[in-house]
């Protein structure tokens, strides 16, 4: 029996009231000011990138076999210690700014991006066609269908995480209209539930039915059990993609979502969606992006392309699991093997056992 039809642990030993987590405990106002979660680039440190993408292309080095050795970034170390430092134990989210985005061709960019997430740590396959690069276009996917990836759609995005420590956005370019990058602190709207509805608290605590999204090993039914939120040696951690959740009652073995199961998502959507809770900005091409999932929910609004195809909005993503990771509980065990801190885990494994670069098609 593979892990994902295991039954999953009872979730016992919670905090019941506000649970203290670092400074991932934000609402907006706290975050307006982008100063301690952002940095720009300057000309010199665009230059290094440039040039790390020089030597390791010269020296005939495969994306797939790029080492941070390979990829050298003198004086980047303090950035990505603080990167680190933030996302794990700040507020669970940190931006870049001015990436060499006008320099370089589409193929260079990739190459550039893989090597400076590899200081960061291991990139996880994104779908069972292995992507390590996921690319965030409209492929006209519906998001609500059995096979529907947020990514791979301009539909409206309602807040969800991703299956992984990391997710990393490198914005190449930007929609014609809409498309705003929304972010919202889950454990600020789980602390806020543990105020005003501990019996909800309980129940985002035990397990919810979702659906794989056609991404299960060979073998597997195509759903599992798993909470929405956990807690291990005190540290926090939410996994939440309601779409993911609706979709699993498509299959007629699923355990059918109860009213209070329905009652805490719609409350938990509901704090998001709440401007004290949620902060929005634009993307602007150059931006690279790095969330907490554990930490952070993110949605995105609909947007509109322009009719020319290299104009059209196109963003890279990249899946992290990075060193100093936080433990989680083995209720997560399905999506995450491995809940020790600092493991590599998260993702969903290539069926081919291939890794790719580029999504060329809608995600399989």
């Amino acid at each position: 029996m593979s892990t994902a039809t295991q039954e999953i642990p009872a979730i016992t030993g919670y905090t019941r009231g506000p649970l203290a987590d670092g400074r991932a405990d934000w609402r907006a106002r706290d975050v307006r000011d982008m100063a301690g979660w952002s940095y720009t680039f300057s000309a010199q440190e665009r230059d290094t990138l440039s040039a790390a993408l020089t030597r390791a292309l010269a020296a005939g080095i495969d994306i797939d076999a790029v080492t941070p050795n390979d990829f050298p970034l003198p004086g980047f170390a303090p950035l990505i210690d603080r990167m680190l430092a933030e996302i794990e134990h700040g507020r669970g989210l940190f931006l870049l700014r001015g990436f060499p985005v006008d320099r370089h061709t589409k193929a260079e960019l990739r190459y550039m991006y893989v090597g400076l997430t590899r200081h960061l740590g291991t990139l996880m396959s994104q779908s069972s066609g292995g992507d390590h690069i996921g690319d965030v276009r409209n492929f006209n996917v519906d998001v609500n269908s059995s096979a529907g990836r947020a990514y791979t759609s301009k539909q409206k995005l309602t807040f969800h995480s991703d299956q992984c420590d990391i997710v990393s956005l490198m914005v190449l370019r930007v929609a014609k209209e809409g498309g705003l990058s929304k972010l919202a602190s889950a454990l600020a709207i789980r602390n806020e539930i543990a105020r005003t509805r501990p019996d909800l608290l309980d129940v985002l605590h035990q397990p919810f039915p979702w659906s794989w999204q056609e991404q299960q090993p060979p073998g597997d039914r195509p759903w599992y059990l798993q909470p929405i939120y956990t807690e291990q040696d005190g540290r926090f951690s939410s996994y939440y993609i309601r779409t993911h959740i609706n979709s699993s009652q498509r299959y007629d073995d699923a355990p059918r979502l109860a009213p209070r199961q329905i009652e805490a998502m719609d409350l938990v959507d509901q704090l998001a969606n709440d401007d004290e809770f949620n902060f929005a900005t634009m993307f602007q091409p150059g931006d690279v992006q790095f969330l907490n999932n554990h930490v952070i929910l993110h949605s995105r609004t609909a947007f509109e392309d322009f009719d020319e195809d290299d104009r059209r909005r196109h963003l890279l993503r990249i899946w992290l699991s990075v060193p100093g990771s936080r433990p989680l509980h083995a209720a997560m065990h399905t999506l995450f093997q491995d809940q020790r801190a600092g493991a590599v885990r998260g993702g969903f494994p290539s069926r081919t056992g291939r890794r790719v670069y580029e999504t060329t098609v809608s995600a399989s």
